[in-house]
């Protein structure tokens, strides 16, 4: 796999920027107040963020289904700038009924109203991005994925794409899409390395592969150096955080890595996306995939 530290990267033909906003922490439990979550997004958007991934069920309980969409759609309409390059994705196929728990409907059915549901809050005529957010074990995957396409070829969705997806997935998706898959969004990081294959088969394809916690997940992040010594020695040796060379490490990896920290505050949503001006040699990038 290739190298680049260009500061944009591709999803299908829509340019974005190497590293993305993951919403979630704004929504679920523990989020921050209004304000400095739409602060976030905008501290995003100024550091030259133009990829911003959401969920429907990115919120605490079914009272406040798609509370992550309405925030973001705020946020944009709320900025100062130009906001018409920002690609927002969103994913459809899991709930939050209450208590933490996540479950899961795949059916057609739910799909098919749920992009209906999520289109509305965004207040968009065709969501950007629109993600199968993981295999519903009631549902055969086929069906699922025919949803998908089924809103990719009514123009309810402009791109179409797949999360928490194995190769055999990916490879049946993108078949029945009609090789019009372009993204998977799979775990990814220091501590969570199995989706290895995935990212392979994403850089073999020419499919993004948009790591969620890059950085270990909201709970992990700050002790990412701790946690993983040969990341914090480098950290120290370049004078970055662990957490930039992270993503740095990840960028390093290959063209199709499209890194989605999820922040809940301004100066660390810079301090990730400032990572795509940082350049690892092929040797410490082999240490850190060694380590």
């Amino acid at each position: 796999m290739a190298s680049n530290s260009s500061t944009t990267r591709r999803i299908g033909d829509v340019a974005v920027s190497a590293i993305g906003l993951g919403g979630m922490p704004m929504s679920i439990e523990g989020r921050p107040d209004e304000a400095r979550s739409i602060a976030t997004i905008h501290a995003a958007l100024d550091a030259g963020i133009t990829l911003i991934d959401t969920a429907d069920a990115y919120h605490l309980d079914s009272s406040d289904i798609g509370h992550n969409e309405t925030l973001i759609a705020k946020a944009l309409n709320s900025y100062g700038g130009d906001t018409s390059g920002v690609l927002v994705a969103t994913k459809g196929g899991h709930l939050r009924p209450g208590g933490g728990a996540w479950t899961l409907d795949g059916s057609p059915k739910h799909l098919k109203q749920a992009a209906e549901d999520s289109l509305k809050r965004l207040g968009v005529d065709a969501i950007g991005l629109y993600q199968f957010h993981r295999p519903d074990p009631k549902t055969p995957y086929e069906e699922s994925i025919g949803a998908i396409r089924d809103l990719l070829d009514a123009g309810k969705i402009r791109l179409a794409g797949i999360s928490n997806a194995n190769p055999d997935q990916i490879r049946q998706a993108n078949d029945i899409l009609g090789g019009r898959l372009v993204s998977v969004q799979n775990q990814f990081s220091p501590k969570f390395r199995s989706s290895e294959p995935e990212l392979e088969l994403c850089d073999e394809l020419g499919i993004a592969f948009l790591p969620w916690s890059p950085l270990g997940g909201i709970s992990n992040a700050g002790d990412l150096g701790t946690k993983h010594p040969a990341f914090h020695t480098l950290s120290a040796e370049l004078g970055v955080s662990p957490q930039k060379l992270t993503l740095a490490w990840m960028l390093a990896k290959s063209p199709v890595v499209i890194p989605i920290p999820g922040s809940s505050r301004p100066e660390t949503i810079r301090d990730s996306y400032s990572a795509i001006d940082l350049t690892l040699t092929p040797e410490q990038v082999a240490a850190l995939d060694a380590a």
